[in-house]
């Protein structure tokens, strides 16, 4: 037997037995095949194909401008590099307010043209129109409550969200909301702790944190945050795994130190 066909492809009913069994589900960010490939390789439960790549890999200031051509072009990249990971989608900004058959037809589209296992849609009761119909035929729907930075000029701040009970109450609703009408997980991005292992507790289906505390079934970070390329974002919820800024840009100042000293190539390194 190949080590390839023992491989266990997590799967949404995978993640609902994890968190029945109290497994904490590892998930981050991807946008393209190398970096998906190690990730996989790594063993991480989920990838998201967020629209941060919008910041990340394009350098605008929010996730707004990224298109849905350029999110199926970015999972596409990351479904050709996966084995095991289940991999999940953001549908972006544009491409599912206030238009359900809109909604589907992006769905359906990412869907189809990437290969990717299901979707995920920032809001609660203002997007269930959209989540059900998505739902219907057939597509697998994460949801996001809390800091949902496609509403960023809504909020006008990344600060944390929820801390007033009326902010709270809707949150917990609209997780109800989404579980009831049949949404595989939800991430809940800076809220409280003690909310985050509240919402986590009364629901069924796993509930992702970013800054939503330990109570939660699992953890999402963007890789390039957490491995330190970004130097600039630095909420309380990251952790730093490396400081990889420091060692590519330090490689990149010794390589060109070589050429410019003609130390390479070297005779070895020549035809």
């Amino acid at each position: 037997m190949s080590s390839e066909s023992q491989v266990k492809v997590v799967t949404t009913h995978v993640l609902y037995e994890m968190k029945l069994r109290g497994e904490k589900i590892a998930m981050l960010t991807a946008y393209d095949y190398s970096m998906a490939r190690i990730l996989d390789a790594a063993g991480i439960d989920v990838l998201l194909v967020g629209d941060s790549a919008s910041n990340v890999m394009a350098g605008h200031e929010s996730t707004l401008p990224i298109t849905l051509d350029q999110m199926i072009y970015h999972a596409s990249s990351v479904v050709r590099a996966v084995k095991r990971a289940l991999v999940v989608v953001d549908l972006p900004f544009g491409t599912y307010q206030g238009n359900s058959k809109l909604a589907l037809r992006s769905a359906i589209r990412i869907m189809k043209e990437s290969g990717a296992d299901g979707v995920k849609l920032e809001g609660g009761s203002e997007i269930i129109d959209s989540v059900e119909r998505i739902l219907s035929a057939g597509i697998p729907v994460m949801g996001h409550l809390g800091l949902t930075p496609q509403s960023i000029h809504k909020f006008g701040t990344y600060v944390v969200r929820a801390r007033e009970e009326a902010e709270a109450k809707k949150l917990v609703a609209d997780s109800h909301l989404l579980e009831n009408v049949g949404c595989f997980s939800i991430v809940l991005e800076k809220i409280p702790a003690k909310l985050g292992a509240q919402v986590a507790s009364e629901l069924k289906i796993p509930v992702i944190g970013i800054g939503a505390g330990s109570g939660v079934d699992g953890q999402v970070l963007v890789t390039h945050d957490m491995l330190g390329i970004t130097q600039e974002f630095s909420p309380r919820f990251l952790r730093r795994y490396h400081n990889l800024y420091a060692e590519m840009l330090g490689s990149f100042q010794a390589y060109i130190k070589d050429v410019k000293s003609m130390d390479f190539p070297n005779e070895r390194e020549q035809y």
